[in-house]
């Protein structure tokens, strides 16, 4: 199990996590050098990962602000939610209602600190540490139960994070997509996308990299068609799953990844609507 007691509460700045890794990407001072270096290494064989990271981060904003305004959905659950930076969730979201309801969920002790520091005065926002395979825990964790509710629509967030576990029968993304699934009501939206690469040799490099460098926090980078599994048996919005810098973009000069080593590719899914 993978309970909010059995994790850390020590940060350790000597291993770098992803969570610092990518707020050192957005710009961030919530990282430290070890962080750094794992980026800079990264680099050197994927350059186009600080533009990735900032194209995931504005798809976050544009998922969120259209699932407001076009679908009022009022509550939102951020798995692996990351560091606290300009407009998340919470800001994107209750800027168009401000009685929007979010709980964010990382299994990093830094974000839990910073994140509760930040939130302290918001009653109707909430971070809870706990592992993103965690469902049960994190479905009936009291903070989880005091704002959402789950037999009204809700988005379920798993932005950039997949990549970030291994494959399992019980604990892979596809078992935890398809049990947070079951637990949604209808007309509820997922959100979900990971890092992939259609090349072999970067897939192994990053994977490995990545792993080492996290004492085995990490999963893999995936292929397009393991993220498609992730959907079944939902309502793909347009325009599908795509690389996310095209998914709905503000502008027709809205910054795109003009790099493909690797991408950030996913979509949302829509639990259908009962007839």
């Amino acid at each position: 199990m993978h309970s909010e007691k059995q994790l850390s509460t020590e940060i350790d700045a000597n291993v770098p996590t992803a969570a610092r890794m990518y707020d050192y990407y957005l710009g961030g001072k919530d990282n430290y050098a070890a962080d750094r270096a794992a980026c800079e290494e990264l680099d050197k064989v994927v350059p186009s990962t600080r533009r990735l990271a900032l194209n995931n981060r504005r798809f976050l904003q544009r998922v969120v602000r259209t699932l407001s305004e076009e679908y009022g959905i009022r509550q939102y659950l951020d798995h692996g939610s990351g560091l606290p930076t300009q407009d998340n969730v919470h800001q994107v979201a209750q800027r168009i209602d401000p009685t929007t309801h979010v709980v964010y969920v990382d299994n990093d002790p830094m974000v839990l600190v910073h994140g509760r520091a930040l939130l302290e005065q918001d009653e109707r926002t909430s971070v809870i540490q706990a592992d993103m395979r965690e469902t049960d825990l994190i479905f009936d964790h009291p903070d989880t139960k005091r704002l959402i509710d789950f037999s009204e629509p809700v988005c379920v967030l798993f932005n950039s994070v997949f990549h970030c576990i291994p494959d399992s029968d019980t604990d892979g993304p596809l078992a935890v997509a398809r049990r947070v699934r079951e637990r949604l009501a209808p007309g509820s939206f997922m959100v979900m996308c990971q890092l992939v690469s259609e090349d072999p040799e970067v897939r192994a490099f990053v994977t490995n990299f990545m792993d080492q460098a996290t004492q085995g926090h990490w999963g893999r980078v995936r292929e397009e068609k393991d993220v498609a599994t992730y959907f079944e048996g939902l309502e793909i919005l347009e325009p599908g799953l795509v690389e996310v810098s095209t998914w709905r973009p503000d502008t027709e000069v809205a910054p795109r990844q003009l790099t493909h080593e690797w991408i950030e590719f996913g979509g949302v899914g829509r639990i259908p609507l009962a007839k």
